[in-house]
């Protein structure tokens, strides 16, 4: 029996994520606008939760769109 390696977060821990970094945030999201699980973003649960918080913040902020005019 092999055993599996585990995959990488694919931000690194110490990085900071902020609500103005629209480029890392679209990364997070499909091309509807809906946020990706965290199964599929491979993140750490409080990479998650900050993702996740950082996104709602730009959207109600009006710089990150609740549903993309056209799908990304």
């Amino acid at each position: 029996m092999s055993k599996s390696k585990r995959k990488l977060s694919p931000i690194s821990l110490d990085r900071t994520i902020d609500y103005k970094d629209l480029a890392l945030l679209r990364s997070f999201t499909t091309s509807y606008g809906k946020i990706l699980a965290r199964r599929v973003t491979r993140l750490t649960r409080n990479q998650q939760n900050r993702v996740k918080k950082a996104i709602k913040q730009a959207r109600i902020l009006g710089i990150f769109p609740f549903v993309p005019k056209k799908p990304i």
